[in-house]
């Protein structure tokens, strides 16, 4: 118990700290992270926390497979129906429980579904897919090293997974060489096109490659998918795939969309549609393929921030676009070399990517941005030799976004950004007083609604009224 007694309470005072930092005292632009409204947060230390809830279709009917469910049963339910509604589409698998386990559902749904005529008893991988090279952009998660790893067949010319990349233009090594991607379509007839990247500032050729394969048979066509987890927030405002001629869209929640952690497929495949059995199969990779506990607590969590998402959804979009544009123009005035085409406002999307080579390592200068409060990644450029390279800082507005701040508001921070980059000065206290002007999350409810709303939650979650009352008037104290 002595040990209990301290070393408990120490972990708490770093888990104080840690929050304190984060949360009041650093510029977060890291793009693949958000803050959740405290509503979402407080989802997460409700009851469903640590609940189960299995289940799946069985002769038409969904069966649970664990009684005291009806809650959450209701609560999936409406969040299919919200993020249908945010998508405009007709159907929501949300029970991955991140953006990778959601690529991972696709690729075996589309293994499976390409082996619907193979002999019986017979089983194979994917022939070939086309996807995003890991150097220029693509995610790990869509490389057969990452969640692709034994979907791919083995191309005996090079001993390596059938993967073939989609080509970039010459002068502008972000963007899609569309002639050459549709050369190479022709030539290697892939059964799966993944697009989506995770250094992303540009949008995919989508309607392009849809179009060129429309009149391909059945058994030709590829199922194109478009993994969308860095710009899912944007979606409509970006790109819309699935109008575009996309079969499937996955992502993770918690990016540019300001959820919890979790992922998501979508699609079109309605029971009309000649895809129906691709997403019979996307449902049952997910349960029992993939998941059994699908983290109840972040469930609960989906469904209030895609209905703020659905209630702010072009207001925080349109900002979120801006900012990004206002912040590349502020670094470059600032002296930085910026990624992109600076006669379209170097990107379309929530990065901004600068390349720092010409002041060291990108990992080194990551490190020296993060002391001072200034929350980034190192990156990898695509025309550095291996993505073990980092030429390059890749950054984000949504986060900040979140939190009040408009175009003009990223001009201190480009500022502040330019003298830790490329004269190593010390910003810390600076940044951490201009944090302090933006504390204040937009895009959800107002203050006080909240604040009621989260006490009256916390209340109900403990058992003992004492221990609820307690935690109350200790943060009353704090306050």
């Amino acid at each position: 118990m002595s040990d209990l007694s301290s070393r408990i309470p120490e972990i708490f005072r770093r888990i104080e700290t840690n929050n304190l930092w984060r949360q009041r005292r650093c510029i977060n632009l890291i793009p693949s992270e958000n803050t959740p409204s405290p509503l979402v947060k407080v989802c997460e230390l409700c009851d469903p926390a640590g609940r189960y809830a299995e289940h799946r279709t069985m002769k038409g009917n969904e069966v649970y497979f664990y009684q005291g469910t009806d809650f959450i049963r209701q609560v999936e339910v409406e969040a299919q129906e919200a993020l249908c509604e945010y998508f405009g589409c007709e159907e929501a698998e949300l029970r991955p429980v991140s953006g990778q386990m959601a690529n991972e559902i696709a690729f075996k749904a589309t293994t499976k579904y390409v082996n619907r005529s193979s002999p019986e008893g017979t089983f194979r991988r994917l022939s070939c897919v086309m996807n995003n090279e890991l150097a220029r952009g693509g995610h790990l998660s869509s490389q057969p090293m990452g969640a692709l790893f034994n979907y791919v067949e083995i191309d005996p010319a090079t001993g390596k997974e059938n993967c073939v990349n989609f080509p970039v233009l010459e002068d502008n090594l972000y963007r899609t060489d569309v002639p050459a991607m549709l050369e190479l379509l022709d030539r290697h007839k892939p059964e799966l096109v993944v697009f989506g990247k995770s250094m992303f500032i540009y949008p995919e050729p989508v309607r392009e490659l849809a179009e060129h394969v429309r009149s391909w048979s059945e058994d030709e066509r590829p199922v194109i998918m478009y993994d969308m987890a860095h710009v899912l927030g944007l979606y409509g405002a970006f790109q819309e795939p699935l109008q575009e001629g996309a079969d499937l869209v996955t992502g993770s929640t918690h990016k540019t969309f300001f959820g919890p952690q979790r992922g998501v497929v979508v699609s079109n495949m309605s029971k009309s549609s000649p895809l129906r059995k691709l997403w019979l199969d996307v449902k049952s990779r997910a349960f029992p393929g993939s998941t059994s506990n699908h983290h109840l607590a972040t469930l609960t969590g989906l469904l209030v921030a895609t209905v703020e998402m659905n209630a702010f959804k072009k207001e925080y979009q349109k900002q979120v676009l801006a900012n990004a544009r206002a912040f590349a123009r502020h670094l470059a005035d600032a002296g930085l070399k910026v990624e992109g085409d600076p006669s379209d406002g170097y990107t379309h999307t929530h990065q901004v990517i600068i390349r720092v080579s010409d002041y060291g390592d990108g990992a080194d200068i990551a490190r020296r941005l993060e002391e001072n409060g200034l929350v980034t990644n190192y990156q990898a450029l695509p025309d550095d030799e291996s993505f073990l390279v980092s030429s390059g800082i890749r950054t984000g507005v949504s986060e900040m976004t979140r939190f009040g701040m408009n175009e003009d508001d990223f001009e201190p921070v480009a500022g502040m950004m330019a003298r830790v980059i490329a004269r190593n000065e010390s910003v810390v206290e600076e940044v951490a007083d201009y944090r302090s002007r933006f504390l204040t999350m937009r895009y959800t409810l107002p203050l006080e609604q909240s604040l009621d709303l989260a006490a009256r939650a916390l209340w109900s979650a403990f058992p003992s009224n004492d221990y609820a009352r307690t935690l109350a008037d200790r943060l009353q104290e704090l306050l």
